[in-house]
């Protein structure tokens, strides 16, 4: 009856967890089958999403992939037509968050929560050995947030992890993120200057986008003259056909600049958030090396990511590491990373 109740309130999805169906999942397979029957699209069952004890890590877990795993279908459904798997029959592999390929039947919801981030982890360490070298630190760097992870010749793996205050309980490549990206908000109290967590996002985007954002991290690094209009392509503002605007970065910042005082200059300003959201990227990658023991002086700093380019050398400066690695393929890594994944299946 409550199924019934669910389905004709228009639930598609349905996530089953029974206390102890990790050990005893006949009575979850029944439901299941019911829910199937009545006509939902979507069951996941704890025991085969994680069939391990504790529920709720294995609850949090279930309730994910019911969430996600519809719209992971559909998403799979086009590619698969866009590619015409069926006519050619080419083989369709996704990423999943463990830094693996599975078979895009297999793909559910549960593993896809960090499976982007985790290509440039693949990517990092496979191209850092590739040059010669066997201790990195990858240090992602996109739009809203810089991700960073360690490598010291095997790849660094979760197994329970809390995620956006959901516990997930799936393999995942151990990444710490940090609110720091370049559409990170530059934000003044009438004291302290902070940046982010809030960020631009692609619309409206930092204010050199002409769509009338806020003051971010990539607009202080066209104050600074690190972004050069004259050599960015003319996507920008409402019909996507004009360039970076510095001239109102140079007026927002002039008019902050007035705001605290005058005593400093908009390109001080500029530089002084600038310093602060490398400081914030350092101190996440400390967490993931210093604080664990590892030496990061001896390490390099695998720079990729949109924006990672623009900071890498700060970054290392404040970290005390003398080598940056730049790949060719830095701005599409994570991508490049999916390439590079080995086929392999986990058990529970």
């Amino acid at each position: 009856e409550a199924l019934e109740g669910l389905r004709r309130d228009g639930f598609d999805s349905v996530a089953i967890v029974f206390m102890h169906a990790w050990a005893y999942p006949a009575h979850e397979r029944r439901v299941a089958s019911l829910a199937r029957a009545l006509g939902f699209s979507q069951v996941s069952v704890s025991h085969e999403c994680s069939a391990l004890i504790k529920l709720v890590g294995r609850g949090d877990t279930t309730v994910v992939d019911a969430y996600l795993s519809p719209i992971l279908k559909r998403y799979r459904d086009r590619v698969a037509q866009a590619l015409e798997v069926e006519r050619t029959g080419a083989r369709l592999l996704f990423m999943m968050s463990s830094g693996d390929l599975t078979s895009a039947h297999l793909f559910q919801g549960k593993d896809a929560i960090l499976s982007g981030p985790a290509g440039g982890v693949v990517a990092m360490a496979r191209t850092a050995e590739s040059a010669g070298f066997k201790q990195v630190i990858g240090f992602d760097m996109g739009g809203t947030s810089t991700d960073v992870a360690h490598y010291d010749g095997q790849f660094e793996r979760a197994f329970e992890t809390e995620v956006a205050g959901v516990r997930m309980r799936a393999p995942m490549m151990l990444i710490h993120t940090v609110a720091a990206g370049g559409g990170s908000i530059l934000h003044f109290d009438g004291s302290r200057f902070t940046v982010g967590p809030d960020s631009a996002g692609a619309n409206p985007g930092p204010a050199a986008y002409r769509r009338g954002g806020p003051l971010t991290v990539t607009d202080a690094n066209v104050m600074l003259g690190k972004l050069q209009p004259a050599f960015f392509p003319k996507i920008f503002g409402p019909e996507g056909v004009e360039p970076l605007d510095r001239d109102c970065v140079v007026r927002k910042f002039a008019a902050l600049a007035a705001e605290m005082g005058g005593a400093r200059s908009p390109e001080a300003v500029a530089d002084g958030y600038v310093r602060i959201a490398v400081e914030n990227m350092a101190s996440a990658i400390k967490k993931i090396s210093v604080q664990r023991g590892y030496d990061v002086t001896r390490y390099g700093l695998q720079c990729f990511g949109g924006a990672g380019g623009q900071h890498a050398c700060l970054v290392a400066d404040a970290l005390g590491m003398r080598t940056v690695l730049l790949h060719p393929l830095s701005g599409v890594l994570s991508a490049y990373g999916m390439g590079l994944a080995s086929l392999r299946a986990t058990r529970q």
